[in-house]
């Protein structure tokens, strides 16, 4: 029996193809372009670390795609980049070759996000005219792309904060941006996850029980990057660099110093570091409960698994963290340490995915 329905109930149609055939390819295809997304968030963290997302000031979604292609065409967009704040106040002085190490950066991240934009809706389009795809998988797809299109105006719209009033983007923006793009990972490998039929799902039979603890996980390591976008936009890993004690104290002073004090959670440069400590500790907590519960549960079967791997990411991420913040943000560390919070956030939805199936079967 099938997980779901079929348009064809494996029948091979005029071009050859059924529905369960293909989809391991379909499978493929969508954990391919998850991998890109990684791709894409840890280049839009080199560009953060680098300065570079305001080196270009205009959104063009067809012309944009080529860079400056002679002297003239660097020197006409360098004097664009003049205009802005963040040249007048932070970089002045800057040289047409110091520009170009930054534009690269932002060139390349929008470029990343176009080439994604293609390689989702080519593939999807050829599966799609050949009846490679379920019927239950289209309209998933079709919402996928256009979230997709949303990512790019919240990414301009992110660069826009920074071209009058300010020399650097905004957090608020920034975190959004952020988030909005591992949301999209997130639906793209639980699709993916789910595109499969009954026999391929691992039996746990404690899954309803389970579920909504890796649920919980999931949200909060989306919380904790959240934070994370906070802090990078803030350049707040850049102060309080000691570990376990953060400005001398379990529990600094200054917390609440901005009024009024709800907006000390996003621009108070300790608060939002503070937080981020907080959250990494509750999340670590709660990954060890959860997996010390599943250890122990000899009817959880395929979900130890999850529950060892989701430990190490964990616990690796954890590292990492102290690790760039003593060390101030080097720039691979700080990269590692982002691509270890995709890392666990595939891996909780991979967990609560195999367990919502798993519960529907059972």
């Amino acid at each position: 029996m099938l997980l779901i329905n079929t348009d064809n109930s494996g029948i091979p149609n005029q071009f050859g193809y059924d529905n369960h055939k293909a989809m391991p390819l379909v499978r493929f295809w969508l954990y391919s372009v998850a991998f890109l997304i990684l791709v894409m968030i840890l280049v839009g963290g080199a560009t953060r670390l680098t300065d570079s997302g305001l080196s270009i000031t205009e959104w063009r979604p067809l012309l944009g795609a080529l860079p400056p292609l002679d002297h003239a065409s660097w020197l006409e967009a360098f004097d664009k980049y003049k205009l802005i704040p963040e040249y007048q106040q932070i970089n002045s002085g800057m040289t047409l070759d110091e520009f170009k190490n930054i534009y690269w950066w932002e060139w390349g991240h929008r470029f990343l996000g176009r080439f994604i934009g293609l390689f989702f809706l080519i593939p999807m389009l050829w599966f799609w005219f050949r009846g490679a795809l379920d019927k239950t998988i289209k309209p998933k797809l079709v919402v996928l792309f256009i979230l997709g299109g949303i990512q790019g105006a919240i990414g301009w719209w992110m660069v826009t904060s920074g071209l009058v009033d300010r020399v650097d983007v905004s957090q608020y923006r920034l975190a959004t941006h952020l988030v909005f793009a591992c949301v999209i990972f997130t639906a793209i490998v639980w699709v993916a996850r789910g595109y499969r039929t009954s026999d391929k799902i691992p039996k746990i039979f404690s899954a309803e029980m389970y579920f909504p603890h890796v649920c919980g996980i999931l949200i909060l390591v989306l919380v904790q990057i959240f934070l994370g976008g906070l802090v990078a936009g803030l350049d707040a890993g850049l102060s309080y660099n000691t570990w376990p004690l953060m400005d001398g104290d379990v529990l600094p002073s200054g917390l609440l110093d901005l009024s009024p004090a709800w907006i000390n959670v996003f621009e108070n440069e300790l608060t939002v570091q503070f937080n981020h400590r907080i959250v990494a500790y509750l999340l670590a907590v709660w990954v060890v409960i959860y997996a010390i519960s599943v250890l122990r549960d000899e009817y959880a079967d395929k979900a130890d698994m999850y529950a060892w791997a989701m430990l190490g990411a964990v616990t690796l991420q954890v590292g990492l963290g102290i690790s760039t913040l003593i060390l101030v943000v080097p720039f691979h560390l700080a990269l590692l340490h982002q691509a270890g919070a995709v890392l666990l956030l595939f891996l909780a939805a991979l967990h609560l995915r195999d367990l919502k199936d798993a519960s529907r079967i059972s």
